[in-house]
């Protein structure tokens, strides 16, 4: 039986929150936030009202209002609730950490907002969200400078929280390592994709995706449970399984990226950047020496050229005859589940916040929305 439950209210919140943190007009208590206090008066230059910090927002701002599904931040918020039942917190307390949990929801969406951006540059993407990438639109030059304006904004919201120095260090020291494990992954992926003979192994690829993709899941796990009191332990259970979850999203995303196509993508664009994604992977893992270099030939051939290369249709028909596409769906699938069955082992089956964290989950399995990551 499907578990149902609303979201509006919680993505209500977080969209109201997201947008203040990132306002279209910035305000003294936005400037003194961001820049300091001196940041009020510079000169006798006041940047409340200069254009050059909205031009600093504006990309950010564009691609947060372009859509996103949020489930990172939504994410947070329930892993909070989850502790604040499971230690039993009532009443103001509980409202006081619920508040806090919805104040840092920046922090997850800002570092994934400008690492689309930085995404886009370095793979060359012409659209994102359906609309062109931000560094098409606002030249390279402004887009990446803005969005790596953004990866710094992101923890200031921290400061915000009503919890004392000691939570707060902890949630920088979190952020930070998090945030250097995203770099790392894409570096590993960057590489990868340059290097056409190279293949990684299954458990690099996974190790790759943990840190480029499940990172922000993992941070969204280690934070909510972090500021609702959970034991250093149990803190990062949830990070790890979250981080599982995370890979398992990015896996099923690059097997729509080969099938139906991702929302404001082209179909087979992984081809054309040359991505080395599990259905890849397993394909070399299992196909002939002949099979291999026919599969070689259209990656080469459809390099850096379009998606309406006839190539990368060949390459994606050559995967889908040896079945490595459905098994990397496969893998996906299953390191969902596995990670919800662990999380309701730490949080206890009748917790329900872990009841809406299943259904966030089982929404945005394929067939439903897809997730889109």
């Amino acid at each position: 039986m499907e578990i149902k439950t609303d979201f509006s209210a919680y993505l209500d919140k977080i969209n109201s929150i997201l947008l203040k943190a990132l306002p279209d007009t910035p305000d003294h208590f936005f400037i003194e936030n961001a820049f300091g206090r001196s940041g009020l008066n510079i000169n006798g230059i006041n940047l409340t009202s200069s254009r050059e910090v909205q031009e600093l927002l504006k990309p950010n701002r564009e691609l947060l209002l372009s859509g996103g599904k949020r489930w990172r931040p939504l994410f947070l918020v329930l892993c909070a609730e989850a502790f604040i039942e499971k230690n039993r917190i009532c009443g103001q307390q509980a409202e006081k950490l619920l508040s806090d949990a919805y104040t840092l929801t920046p922090l997850l969406e800002f570092v994934h907002t400008a690492s689309l951006i930085h995404d886009d540059i370095e793979d060359h993407s012409q659209e994102r969200r359906g609309k062109p990438a931000a560094y098409l639109t606002y030249g390279l030059d402004t887009a990446l400078n803005s969005a790596s304006w953004l990866y710094f904004e992101a923890p200031v919201c921290i400061k915000s929280i009503i919890q004392g120095e000691e939570v707060k260090q902890a949630l920088y020291d979190a952020y930070l390592v998090e945030l250097r494990k995203l770099h790392l992954g894409q570096a590993m992926d960057i590489y990868w994709h340059r290097q056409e003979s190279f293949i990684p192994k299954q458990e690099e690829y996974l190790f790759m995706v943990k840190s480029k993709t499940g990172t922000l899941s993992s941070l969204a796990a280690r934070i909510g449970s972090l500021i609702a009191g959970a034991k250093p332990e149990e803190v990062e259970e949830m990070a790890l399984c979250a981080s599982k979850i995370g890979a398992g999203f990015q896996i099923i995303d690059d097997v729509i990226n080969l099938t139906t196509g991702n929302a404001g993508k082209d179909r087979g664009d992984d081809i054309v950047e040359g991505k080395k994604s599990l259905p890849v992977i397993l394909f070399f893992e299992q196909a002939s020496k002949e099979e291999q270099e026919e599969l070689t030939g259209y990656f080469k051939e459809a390099h850096n050229s379009s998606t309406e290369n006839p190539a990368v249709e060949k390459a994606i028909n050559l995967m889908k005859k040896n079945n490595s596409i459905e098994k990397a769906r496969e893998i996906g699938l299953k390191l969902i589940e596995e990670s919800l069955e662990e999380f309701e082992q730490l949080l206890g089956s009748e917790n329900s916040a872990l009841t809406k964290i299943k259904f966030l989950f089982q929404k945005m399995s394929p067939g439903k929305a897809g997730p889109h990551v």
